[in-house]
C-alpha cells in the first residue's frame, strides 16, 4: 500500500512534469530557402575579334568557350558558355550561320529544343521581339520544375541565327530558383538589348 507521503510526491512529480512539457507553445517552421546576396548590376561589352556578335554582359559573369555539345565538336568556334559561378548557372550560346535552305529548320530546331521540356512544364510561352538595334528574335518563358524556363534565339534571317538557354547546376526545382531565375533573366534580357551583329 502506498503512504499518503508517497502519494503526494507522486501526483506533485506529475504535476511538475506536465507543466514543464506545457510551458512553450509548438510552431512549425515554414519551409524556407537561404537568403541570397545579389551583387549591383554592372556591365561590360563582349566584343572579341572574329566572332560575329557583340552584346553586354554582367561584370559577376565570366564568358568561356565552348568546345564540345553532348561530346561532340561544336561545328563552328563562335559557341560559348556566359558563366555565373556565384548562382551555380549558365547561359548557353550556340550560334548557327543561315545558309541556302537552312532557315526553317534552324526555326524548327529552336522550337523543338524549347518543346522537349513540356514534358515537366505547364506552360511554355513565346514572344516576338524586335531591339532599339533591329534585332529580331522569339523568347521563350517555360513554366514548373524544367532545366532551363528561359531561352531565346535570335537571327536576321540571312546569315545568323543565336540561340541562349540559361541553365543551372541543380536540381530544376521552379520555387527554389525562382529569385536567382529571375536575377539572371534580366541580365539575359539585358543582353538581348544590347545585341549586335557584326560583318564577317
Amino acid at each position: 500500500m502506498f503512504s499518503s507521503n508517497r502519494i503526494f510526491i507522486l501526483v506533485a512529480a506529475m504535476a511538475l512534469v506536465f507543466l514543464i512539457a506545457c510551458n512553450s507553445v509548438f510552431t512549425p517552421k515554414p519551409n524556407g530557402y537561404f537568403n541570397i546576396g545579389f551583387p549591383k548590376k554592372k556591365y561590360q561589352v563582349f566584343n572579341q575579334a572574329g566572332y560575329p556578335y557583340e552584346f553586354e554582359y554582367p561584370v559577376y559573369a565570366q564568358i568561356v568557350k565552348d568546345s564540345s555539345f553532348f561530346g561532340e565538336a561544336t561545328e563552328n568556334p563562335w559557341w560559348i558558355n556566359i558563366n555565373f559561378p556565384d548562382f551555380n548557372g549558365k547561359i548557353h550560346i550556340s550560334y548557327k550561320e543561315v545558309g541556302k535552305n537552312n532557315f526553317d529548320t534552324l526555326l524548327k530546331h529552336a522550337y523543338f529544343l524549347t518543346g522537349k521540356h513540356s514534358s515537366k512544364a505547364y506552360s511554355i510561352e513565346d514572344s516576338s521581339m524586335k531591339t532599339m538595334n533591329g534585332i529580331h528574335g522569339v523568347m521563350f518563358s517555360v513554366g514548373g520544375d524544367v532545366a532551363t524556363a528561359n531561352q531565346f534565339f535570335l537571327t536576321d534571317s540571312t546569315k545568323h541565327f543565336l540561340r541562349g538557354a540559361l541553365y543551372f547546376d541543380a536540381a530544376p526545382n521552379a520555387d527554389s530558383l525562382g529569385i536567382v531565375n529571375q536575377f539572371l533573366l534580366d541580365d539575359m534580357k539585358h543582353l538581348i538589348n544590347s545585341f549586335k551583329w557584326k560583318n564577317k
